[in-house]
């Protein structure tokens, strides 16, 4: 039995036109690959898009691929993750699954005494017992682990693959420690795969005490940030073929990173360091400017930016990311933001501040469905009235159901 194992692909990831169409091209990259592995079938463990409803043009991107995928026999299993999970049930994937281009493997009911049985989607060609969970945004999907009939998928016989869209607190990196984050005891036990997505690292590990083996993220197809091209450098996939494990990495565009420290330096100083720093060739690669320190007189926006900019592109990079989230002056205090993704940032601020109100019962989870339903995006062809009207209308529907149980 050959599989690949995609993750967090985030189609349409990056606002720079330059930039989603790296992360593009890693999807494209990533099939192509898989196909010329002559796997069995492909795992998508969640967000292979950015938004439940992306683009028209993205979407035919994705959709090219699955079908060539289709005509070479080869299925994509997949599950939503909390990127391309709606609420509202309307989401890309559906109209996917319903062309024929792939198979939600998250199947199931639930019972009436709230207990969610889920059933096992099985590959024709090699007999794999496939099933698995969604991912949502603020880890709503804590509700379908607590609920889960773990005993019904444990005592199924054969190769059993489990697909999850959530962190573990069992394999999150330290770097990670903000970020919210489930037991690994919520997943079944026994089985012989388990595909994870959401937290973008490369990491596989087996945990045989307490009943699990081949726990794997394989981290994104391209990486979806600043600090996610400053960690990984490149993206990437697993391949399982009988029990042995290859890492495909998906090396779109080399990355050159310069972290520069103008600590104790005036702006005119700060300038030249940098500008000493990228003196070198960074022809068709991602250049990467991280500036760090606290200048001793000026602002931070004295430092000329454009013109360092302008030299690294004369170099010939593809193009120019700069972080100066750690750069300060002692003249000007800066707000100081985290360095993480967006959700990470947003947990963390949740949790500075629960202790300043007093609202809700449990008022992390009201935060968290708020936040998500103020940031509903517009369906299409929907009016701007139209839109405004529903987001009030949810917000108001929550907050009055938050009202009831306290």
């Amino acid at each position: 039995m050959k599989f690949s194992h995609i993750a967090d692909v985030h189609i349409g990831s990056w606002r720079d036109p330059k930039m989603k169409e790296l992360s593009t091209k890693a999807f494209i990259n990533a099939m192509d690959e898989s196909f010329k592995e002559e796997v069995d079938f492909i795992l998508v463990a969640g967000d292979l898009f950015n938004t439940s409803l992306p683009g028209i043009d993205l979407v035919k991107v994705a959709v090219k691929k699955l079908k060539e995928a289709k005509v070479k026999g080869i299925p994509v299993y997949y599950i939503a993750g909390s990127h391309d999970y709606s609420p509202s049930g309307k989401t890309m994937l559906d109209v996917i699954e319903e062309a024929g281009l792939g198979v939600d493997v998250m199947r199931g009911s639930v019972d009436e005494k709230e207990v969610l049985k889920l059933r096992f989607t099985v590959d024709e060609r090699t007999g794999a017992k496939i099933t698995g969970i969604i991912g949502r945004r603020g880890m709503l999907e804590k509700k379908y682990y607590e609920s889960l009939d773990k005993e019904n998928l444990e005592v199924e016989k054969g190769f059993k693959i489990f697909m999850f869209h959530t962190a573990l607190d069992e394999l999150k990196p330290e770097d990670l420690k903000d970020m919210a984050s489930n037991p690994v005891s919520f997943l079944p036990k026994g089985f012989d795969y388990y595909a994870g997505g959401h937290v973008h690292i490369v990491k596989k590990k087996d945990l045989e005490e307490h009943g699990y083996k081949n726990i794997v993220y394989p981290g994104p197809t391209f990486p979806a940030s600043f600090s996610e091209l400053e960690k990984l450098g490149t993206g990437g996939f697993y391949v399982y073929d009988d029990g042995k494990f290859k890492r495909k990495e998906l090396n779109i565009k080399n990355v050159k990173k310069f972290k520069v420290n103008v600590n104790n330096r005036n702006p005119g100083e700060a300038y030249e360091i940098i500008k000493e720093a990228i003196d070198t060739d960074v022809g068709d690669c991602i250049a990467l400017l991280r500036v760090e320190g606290t200048l001793i007189n000026g602002k931070t926006t004295d430092i000329p930016f454009q013109e360092i900019v302008k030299i690294l592109y004369e170099k010939g990079a593809y193009h120019v990311l700069k972080n100066t989230t750690k750069l300060s002056s002692e003249e000007f205090k800066e707000v100081k933001s985290s360095t993480g993704t967006q959700e990470e940032t947003e947990y963390k601020i949740i949790r500075e501040h629960l202790s300043n109100t007093n609202i809700f019962k449990d008022e992390e989870t009201a935060i968290k469905e708020l936040m998500r339903t103020m940031s509903s995006e517009k369906h299409e062809g929907e009016k701007q009235t139209d839109y405004e009207e529903r987001i009030i209308s949810e917000a108001n529907t929550l907050l009055e159901k938050q009202r009831k149980k306290n």
